[in-house]
């Protein structure tokens, strides 16, 4: 594999990422989005770990299941706190403060406990990115700041660090496929009670299973496949900045299919987003990597 597609691998499972606002628009109205989480973990889980049982990739010599686990809690914890977060604080704060704060936790978590500084590049690709994303967001509904929408969304944002750091751990040692497998059903079958606490009919009818197909299968399973891929050679905060191709996806796919409007803050804050994107795709793969401190 050519050194310098992993960046892209992540940017790719970012914009597929993007994808799920949209299709949680075209969901059922009777589809709690918590209940949408824990079927998109449930399905994604259990297609990538048919894939691996048909092709024989697993292998459980040397396997840290602690690491497993931990990856599996932390991809478990976000999405309650991700849907609660929104739905308390509204989707520009939650959202913003959710996966802004993502690459400031990775950063950070490298810095301190890994000893490892992110280069100077993720820095200012890091800011650009941030300051797009609130300018994204920021004219899209009236602001509500409700502390305990802050935290829940912060939450959200270390949840999502942290599976990354950690899953870097183990894509170095197994494949990403397998990985992606174990921590997708381990982390669907932490969510499982959610799916007797909220009414499933909606899986029922046509437009509710290509939901949860395109959700658990493009959206999770493959999505979450090609980031692991990345992240065999690219740091978790320089992975974790290019998913900020998320939003910038999930707008335009709001403006081109289901005719939302965009402010002129708000195209401002996409061409900062690809500014902060860029810098980081186009940079030698020593500058986006580490930097020992």
């Amino acid at each position: 594999m050519k050194r310098n597609l992993p960046p892209f691998f992540v940017l790719l499972a970012a914009i597929l990422w993007g994808t799920t606002g949209t299709t949680q628009a075209l969901a059922p109205e009777t589809a709690h989005p918590i209940a949408i989480g824990a079927t998109r973990l449930a399905v994604g889980g259990l297609f990538l770990l048919t894939i691996v049982f048909v092709i024989g990739k697993f292998n459980f010599q040397g396997w840290s299941m602690k690491a497993t686990l931990m990856a599996s809690l932390c991809m478990a914890l976000y999405q309650p706190l991700f849907f609660s977060a929104v739905s308390i604080t509204g989707v520009a704060i939650g959202t913003v403060v959710a996966i802004g704060s993502a690459p400031i936790f990775s950063g950070l978590t490298e810095w301190i406990f890994l000893k490892i500084r992110p280069a100077k590049v993720w820095w200012y690709s890091t800011f650009l990115a941030i300051l797009g994303c609130l300018m994204l967001f920021v004219n899209q509904e009236s602001v509500r700041v409700d502390p305990v929408g802050i935290f829940l969304a912060l939450g959200a944002g270390l949840s999502f660090a942290s599976y990354t750091i950690i899953s870097q751990s183990l894509v170095e040692k197994h494949s990403s496929l397998s990985v992606v497998a174990v921590v997708f059903t381990l982390s669907a079958i932490g969510l499982s009670p959610f799916l007797f606490l909220f009414d499933m009919s909606w899986l029922m009818s046509f437009r509710g299973v290509g939901v949860s197909l395109q959700l658990g299968i493009i959206a999770t399973g493959i999505a979450y496949f090609l980031f692991s891929k990345g992240l065999v050679h690219v740091s978790p905060s320089t992975a974790v900045t290019l998913s900020l191709a998320e939003p910038l996806t999930a707008a335009l796919l709001g403006v081109f299919l289901l005719g939302e409007t965009l402010t002129t803050t708000s195209w401002f804050g996409i061409i900062l987003l690809l500014l902060g994107i860029g810098l980081l795709l186009w940079q030698p793969k020593k500058s986006i990597s580490y930097n020992q401190t």
